[in-house]
C-alpha cells in the first residue's frame, strides 16, 4: 500500500502546472441558502415522498430476505 501512494505522489508532482485545480471561482457563497433552496425544492416536488416510500419497501425488503 505505501509502494501505491508513493507512485501517486511522484506522478502528481511531475503533471504540468495548468493540468493542476489551484483554485476555484465562487460565485454564489451562501452555501446555507443554496441548501435551503434545494431542500425546499425537494419538498415542493414531491421528491421526499419517493424518498420515504423507497427507504420503507427497502427496508420491508431487506428483512423478509435476510436468512437467520
Amino acid at each position: 500500500m505505501e509502494y501505491l501512494g508513493d507512485l501517486i505522489s511522484q506522478n502528481f508532482w511531475h503533471l504540468p502546472v495548468n493540468l493542476t485545480v489551484l483554485a476555484q471561482n465562487v460565485t454564489d457563497p451562501n452555501v446555507v441558502g443554496q441548501m435551503q433552496k434545494i431542500w425546499t425544492y425537494f419538498v415542493k416536488s414531491g421528491q421526499i415522498w419517493a424518498l420515504l416510500i423507497g427507504v420503507c419497501v427497502g427496508y420491508v425488503f431487506r428483512n423478509l430476505t435476510k436468512y437467520g
